[in-house]
This record gives structure tokens, sequence and C-alpha cells, in this order.
């Protein structure tokens, strides 16, 4: 019934909303956003050209998946083994052990025993392994496609008597001053390890003349004391040592050139969805399930993560490389590729370039290379 004086309109509005809310549709509605699922703004499959040719089709592709990332898990393994009691004793739940047996269970049975066997070390990428994505995008092969793959070796040297210090001489040496191993040089015991006609002692003291300069402030090397003294200095044992493992990055850059709105669409779509997903996410209110206000709250969760793959004919590519899960790190899109601003009568632009930079979450191991064979696809990572 509606009030005398009141707007009719209004109150048939307000009738209908209370019947939504209150109705098993809205209640449904609140119980999926507040189990946290994703809504996604976009289509869960794009593909640009929309209307591909045969030719397209039966081309090279890019595919990106997108996948909600999941933290790396470090974990120890364990394994069981029976022991043997050391003593005569009853254990917590009342069973009676003999010293030498096998400790067994109630019902007689052998007792096992949780051991650590190790580390159980997954990174980022092997978590997605059963994962389902997000929503994936296809699009045309770049032009410019590489893959790089480098690691870390660095100079590395240690002179004697480095060397000596990550043995015996450190604790030789430790706490005792210049005058007191000058006492020690003194020792027969380096005539007999060196030789009374050898000029170690000569050396040695000339390498403690320079360490005690460069205490002082005078930064006089030792070799310079040793070359001024002697002729000679210490050997470096200079070596190449491995260093470290480094990440991969992979540069894309993709055009579009929309033919009809439709296309327009699907490329708006697709640039939409990616800024979204490299984007950190604030969260959501646990009651309420809308998006946490302002700056958010105390911890950001991770962007999403995608998995990139090249595709020949539909399946995959049989000679390009192939990746790991990626992080979208960098993302530049250029409304002015034609080199001056240029749109349809809808406002989109003729030509579009999209600059992708993909960092990969874990390096590239030897081992990886082993699920790779002369029958199967690509080059390896």
């Amino acid at each position: 019934m509606i009030p005398a004086g009141g707007d009719k309109a209004f109150y048939e509005n307000y009738a209908k909303e209370e019947k939504y809310f209150s109705s098993q549709e809205y209640k449904d509605k609140k119980k999926r956003e507040l189990s946290g699922k994703r809504k996604l703004p976009h289509p869960k499959v794009m593909s640009y050209p929309v209307a591909v040719s045969p030719d397209e089709i039966n081309g090279s592709r890019l595919l990106i998946k997108c996948f909600e990332y999941i933290p790396p898990r470090t974990a120890v393994k364990h394994g069981f083994q029976t022991r043997r009691a050391t003593e005569n004793f009853k254990d917590a739940k009342g069973v009676k052990q003999k010293k030498g047996e096998f400790i067994k269970n109630k019902d007689k049975t052998l007792r096992s025993f949780k051991y650590a066997t190790g580390m159980d070390n997954r990174g980022a990428s092997d978590q997605f392994q059963n994962a389902s994505h997000l929503y994936y995008i296809e699009l045309p092969i770049p032009q410019d496609v590489n893959d790089s793959n480098t690691v870390t070796w660095g100079d590395n040297s240690l002179n004697m008597f480095q060397l000596a210090g990550l043995t015996a001489a450190q604790d030789f040496f430790e706490g005792k001053s210049i005058d007191e191993i000058s006492t020690l040089m003194m020792d027969p015991f380096l005539d007999e390890m060196y030789g009374k006609d050898n000029n170690f002692r000569q050396q040695l003291s000339a390498t403690i003349a320079g360490k005690a300069f460069g205490a002082d402030g005078s930064n006089i090397r030792p070799n310079t004391i040793l070359g001024r003294a002697t002729g000679e200095i210490l050997n470096s044992n200079l070596e190449l040592l491995f260093d470290s493992v480094n990440l991969r990055s992979f540069p894309f850059s993709i055009t579009f050139s929309p033919r009809n709105q439709k296309e327009a669409l699907r490329v708006k779509q697709i640039i939409r969805a990616l800024k979204s997903s490299m984007a950190a996410k604030k969260g959501r209110d646990s009651v309420t399930g809308e998006p946490k206000s302002g700056q958010g709250g105390i911890f950001l969760k991770a962007p999403d993560v995608f998995h990139l793959k090249y595709l020949h004919n539909g399946k995959e590519h049989p000679f390009l490389n192939s990746f790991k899960h990626c992080a979208l790190t960098g993302m530049t899109v250029n409304y002015t590729n034609a080199g001056t601003f240029a749109s349809y009568s809808d406002g989109t632009p003729i030509s579009i370039q999209m600059n992708l930079t993909f960092k990969e979450l874990n390096p590239i191991y030897q081992e990886d290379y082993e699920k790779f064979d002369d029958d199967s696809s690509g080059v390896g990572f």
C-alpha cells in the first residue's frame, strides 16, 4: 500500500528491492562473494584477432595463462623407522619395553618412529602443477622471439695466508700481537719446515709488515712490501668460481589493429585483464566481501602470475623454447603506434602497441631438461 502523497514509482521500486534482498538469489550471490571467488570483469578466454583466418589458426601463436599466485613451500621430509630400546622402561601408553628389543605397540606390532630425511624445497613454479587457471589469452606470435640463459661466475682469489687462515693458521695467529708473531717466527720449526736457505722467513716478515702498516691507515698492501723486499708477491690462486643462478626475462611487443567494434572491445579486455592481474591486491573485507578501502589492511597480496607457451597448429610448438611460470613485471601501452593519435568514430585508436616484460619465478636447472628428448617438443627452456 502506497502512503497518501507518496511517489508511486519510488515505493514500487522500493518493494522490488526489498523482495530481491530477501530472495534466495541475493543470498546465493552474497555467499559467492564472501567465499572469495574471483569475479573477472572480462571473458575467461580471449583471443586476438577475434575472427582468425585459416593461416592464423594453423600458424604460430602465443598462449598466456593467468594463475593466482601460490607462494613457495619449504618443509622437512620425514621417513619412518623402527628402534630398539636402550633400557627397560614403560612407555606413556603403559607398554613395557625390554632393553635390546624392538619397541612395540600394545598389540605387539613394531612401532614406527618418524625422522627427518631432508628438505622439500618447492619453488613457486612447482606449486602450479595442478592449479586451474583464471583465464587465458591467445595472441599472434611476436615478431622478436628469443631466449637468453645466463649464470653468474666470478673471479675469486686467496693467497697462501688466506688459505691457511681458513684452517690452522687462523687459530695459530688469533689474539696475538705483532711482537708475539715476530717471536714465533724465530721458532726453529720454520727452519725445519722450509729450510735455512729458504727466504720464507723474509717473505713472512714483509707480509706481516704490510698488514701492520695497513692497520695503521697507510693502506700499504702486503704485495707492495713483498715486491720491494724480495721481488715476489703472494700467489693469489686466482680462479673463476660459480657464484649464482639468474632469472630469465622475456620482453614481448604486440601490435593491435582492431578491425571492428567487437575486436576493439576484445583488445580493451585483454589490456585491462593484464593490467589488473599484474597489480597487487588489497584483499576483501571478511564481513561484507567488498574490497578493502583506502590503502588496504596490514598486508598486500601478490599479483597474479602467468604461464607462457608457444603454439603451432594449436599444439605445443615443436621447436621454440619453453617457459617456467612468470610474473608480469612491466607493461607499457602506446596508443599512438601510428605516429600520431588517430581513432575510429567510437574513440578506439587505430593502432596500439603493447609491450610486456615477463620474468620467471624460478631459475632453470640442469634437471629441468631431463623431461625433454628427441621426440619431445622444443629446445627446452
